[in-house]
């Protein structure tokens, strides 16, 4: 691997699990996208829309074939690691359908494929993750309700959790992303994760209004004469975030901020792996990149089971009703589908009968 790529992966390493947190909530993607923008319209309007980041992937095939041999292998294990359009069917109704989303509106991942906008035609229901996105009023009001979900409400500041030693290079790096440290100091740092690990590109498409996957899925569903349904609410998500410890989103923002541009390969290397349909291979991609040692993984199990695992589990209960009537095209984070306590797999175990479209 050259120098340039193992540094990445080397920072890659300490921030892939925030960046799948930021990356892994829709309402992050949609509501935190225009928080970004509110308070740095201007750098998200001058950004260039074309995008620049490199698949950390293809370089690795070039320089380490032996660590892509790994991670390949790896992701073969894992149970339901391929696809990301799922059949389901249930005896005396109509079969439904489980997606996998990317919470961007990269033109690549908007863009449905030939089977999956067939499925979803095909389809009397599309349900999302949470479809009070879709309403701000319905966002604020939730955010409203719950504010110590997303600001300090005592005297806390964001700086002022930064170690001291970083402060000056934590309130630079925020000021180069076009963010005044005052204008984000009660905001909790999660939030201000969620905006720096969008690449510029991202931001400027969304400052031109374009809607993430999920979003548009939600939209044309409704637009077609289709039921709308959600499995979480704001409130679910929000309090997902708010429960990891203080220090991991501390942590995780430091690390992002000093990746800098090479968040943009980070990203493009994501999108890769999900146009390949590869969702079982975002976990040891991760994981190749982790230093040894026992914290490592010990983080992971932790993360895997409050931002996925569980959520999985409250997914599938909440998906039951839509699928038990027939006709639903079920969209959520393409993370949730894959591994044994994925929807795929927790949906078998309901008695479903569900065979991956390729």
């Amino acid at each position: 691997m050259n120098a340039r790529a193992t540094a990445i992966a080397e920072r890659a390493a300490g921030l892939s699990l925030k960046l799948l947190a930021a990356l892994n909530l829709l309402f992050l993607a949609v509501f935190m996208a225009t928080l970004v923008l509110s308070v740095s319209q201007a750098r998200a309007q001058d950004a260039a829309v074309a995008c620049t980041g490199e698949n950390m992937m293809a370089r690795m095939e070039r320089d380490d074939p032996a660590a892509v041999a790994a991670i390949r292998a790896e992701a073969a294990r894992v149970e339901n690691g391929r696809g990301v359009l799922w059949r389901i069917e249930k005896d005396g109704v109509s079969p439904s359908y489980l997606f996998g989303t990317m919470h961007m509106s990269d033109p690549r991942v908007v863009r449905l494929g030939a089977d999956a906008q067939a499925a979803f035609d095909a389809s009397s229901t599309v349900v999302i993750e949470t479809t009070e996105v879709l309403d701000q009023a319905r966002v604020m009001a939730a955010m409203l309700a719950n504010p110590e979900l997303t600001m300090f409400t005592d005297g806390t500041t964001l700086s002022s959790l930064v170690p001291e030693a970083e402060r000056a290079a934590f309130e630079a790096a925020l000021s180069a992303r076009g963010i005044p440290p005052a204008s984000v100091a009660k905001m909790k740092p999660w939030v201000i994760s969620a905006m720096v690990a969008l690449p510029a590109c991202e931001m400027a498409r969304k400052a031109g209004g374009a809607p993430v996957l999920d979003a548009q899925l939600a939209r044309d569903g409704v637009a077609a004469g289709k039921a709308l349904g959600g499995l979480e609410t704001i409130a679910d998500q929000l309090g997902v975030m708010a429960s990891l410890p203080m220090e991991f989103h501390i942590r995780g923002l430091i690390d992002t901020l000093k990746l800098g541009d090479a968040i943009e390969d980070v990203i493009e290397t994501m999108i890769v792996l999900y146009l390949e349909e590869e969702t079982g291979m975002f976990w040891p991609f991760f994981r190749a990149a982790l230093p040894a040692g026992g914290e490592g993984d010990a983080g992971f199990s932790a993360f895997e089971e409050t931002m996925v695992s569980a959520r999985n589990r409250t997914m599938a209960e909440r998906a039951a009703p839509f699928l038990d009537a027939g006709g639903a095209f079920v969209a959520v984070g393409a993370l949730h589908l894959p591994g044994p306590q994925g929807l795929v797999s927790l949906l078998r175990e309901k008695g479903y009968r569900i065979e991956a479209i390729r």
